[in-house]
C-alpha cells in the first residue's frame, strides 16, 4: 500500500490529485499508459498462461465442451478479454481440432494496438462483442478494471483516498451513496480502526456484468486472485509491479497497477467460484510425476512427460496460481456443470504476480 500525507476533505484541491480509479485508468489505459507498452505484460510478470502451455491446452478442453454442449454451433465464438499480446489466443488456436477450430471466431479484446503476426483468424477489437455463442474468458483482466480506495479516519469514518501522480495519498470526503453501499454489503469498515482499507469493487461487478451479457449462450469465465468477504485484507491489497518486482503503485504509467478481486461480489445467481486447482484438475491438468517404468521403456518420452508434470505442478499449487479464484458463470442451460461446483471450504489466501520468464 502506497504511504503518505493524510488530510481531511479540503484535499481536493491539492495539485495532481485524484481518487485512485482515476489515476489508474490513466496511468494504465491512457496514451503513454502502462498496458500500452511495446512489452506488455509479458515484460513485467508471469500469469498461468505463460507460465505453460497446459494452460492453454485446459482452455482448449473447456472450449471444446463448451461447444458439444451448444451442439457444435456453425459459428463459436471465444472471446479473450485483456488479451495481453494474443498468447492464450495463439495457444488455444494451436491446441483445437481443425473441426472446431473452422467454426471458431476468435476474439482478442484489449486497448493496445494489435502485435504484428498475429494470426489473421483472430479479431482484435476493444469492444467485448455482443450477441454471440461460446466461451468468454478474462484471465486477470477484472484486477486491472480501475478501483477507488476507501480507508478509515481517526472516528472509523470511511473515507476516500486520493492520490498525487508520484503516489502519495491524502484523505478526501466520507464514501457516499452506491459505494459507501458496496462496502457495507462486500466489504464493512466503517467503525474499523484508523487505517483499514478496502478497494470498492462496484465498478468490477458492472464490468464483468456486462461481459457476461455479451453472451447469447455459452460459458464466461473469470479468472483472478481474489478474496471472499468473510476474509477480506485489513489493508486492501493495492501494488505496483514492474520488472518482476513488487513495487510501490505509483500513478505514472511506470508500472502495473493491480488489487485483488471480490468474485463473490461479481458472482451473480448460478455463479459458482472455484480454484484453479480444482477448475485445472477437471480440465485434465494433473502434476502426478509419470511412472518410472516409463523411464526405461521410452526415456525420452518420460522427460517431456517429466517436465509437463512440474508445469502442471505449478499451475496448480495451492500456495501459488492453484489458489487463484474461477469464477464461472454458465449463460443459458446448456453450458452448466461444465465444470465442477466449488466445494465448502475456509477463506485463505490470494496469490501474488510472480515475475517476467527466464
Amino acid at each position: 500500500m502506497a504511504s503518505g500525507p493524510r488530510g481531511t476533505s479540503g484535499t481536493r484541491g491539492t495539485r495532481g490529485t485524484r481518487t485512485w480509479s482515476a489515476a489508474a485508468e490513466a496511468a494504465l489505459y491512457g496514451p503513454a499508459g502502462f498496458y500500452r507498452r511495446p512489452e506488455g505484460p509479458a515484460g513485467h510478470f508471469r500469469t498461468s498462461v505463460h507460465a505453460s502451455p497446459l494452460y492453454a491446452g485446459a482452455v482448449a478442453e473447456l472450449l471444446r465442451r463448451v461447444d458439444k454442449a451448444l451442439g457444435h454451433p456453425a459459428e463459436l465464438a471465444f472471446t479473450d478479454v485483456g488479451a495481453g499480446r494474443g498468447e492464450l489466443l495463439t495457444g488455444v488456436l494451436a491446441q483445437l481440432p481443425p473441426d472446431v477450430a473452422a467454426r471458431l471466431r476468435p476474439y482478442a479484446v484489449e486497448r493496445a494496438g494489435r502485435p504484428a503476426g498475429l494470426d489473421a483468424r483472430i479479431t482484435w477489437t476493444s469492444d467485448i462483442p455482443e450477441g454471440v455463442e461460446g466461451l468468454l474468458f478474462a484471465n486477470e483482466w477484472l484486477d486491472n478494471v480501475p478501483v477507488d480506495v476507501a480507508e478509515t479516519d481517526a472516528q472509523g469514518v470511511a473515507r476516500q483516498v486520493l492520490v498525487q501522480e508520484d503516489g502519495e495519498e491524502l484523505l478526501g470526503e466520507p464514501v457516499t451513496g452506491e459505494d459507501a453501499a458496496w462496502l457495507a454489503r462486500w466489504w464493512p469498515v466503517e467503525g474499523a480502526p484508523p487505517g483499514t482499507r478496502a478497494e470498492i469493487g462496484r465498478p468490477r461487478d458492472a464490468a464483468w456484468a456486462r461481459a457476461v451479457g455479451s453472451l447469447r449462450a455459452g460459458l464466461a469465465v473469470a479468472v483472478d486472485y481474489a478474496h471472499e468477504r468473510t476474509g477480506r485484507p485489513p489493508f486492501g491489497t493495492l501494488a505496483g509491479f514492474r520488472e518482476g518486482r513488487e513495487v510501490r503503485p505509483v500513478p505514472d504509467g511506470s508500472c502495473d497497477i493491480t488489487a485483488h478481486v471480490a468474485l463473490d461480489a461479481c458472482a451473480g445467481p448460478g455463479s459458482t467460484v472455484l480454484t484453479q486447482r480444482e477448475a485445472l484438475h477437471a480440465l485434465g491438468v494433473d502434476g502426478a510425476r509419470p511412472p518410472l517404468s516409463l523411464a526405461s521403456a521410452d526415456p525420452a518420452a518420460y522427460v517431456r512427460a517429466l517436465g509437463q508434470a512440474g508445469e502442471a505442478a505449478e499451475l496448480t499449487s495451492p500456495a501459488g496460481l492453484g489458489a487463484f479464484g474461477w469464477l464461472v458463470h454458465p449463460v443459458g442451460e446448456a453450458c452448466r456443470g461444465l465444470l465442477p461446483d466449488a466445494p465448502a471450504r475456509a477463506s485463505g489466501g490470494s496469490p501474488d504476480r510472480s515475475g517476467p520468464e527466464g
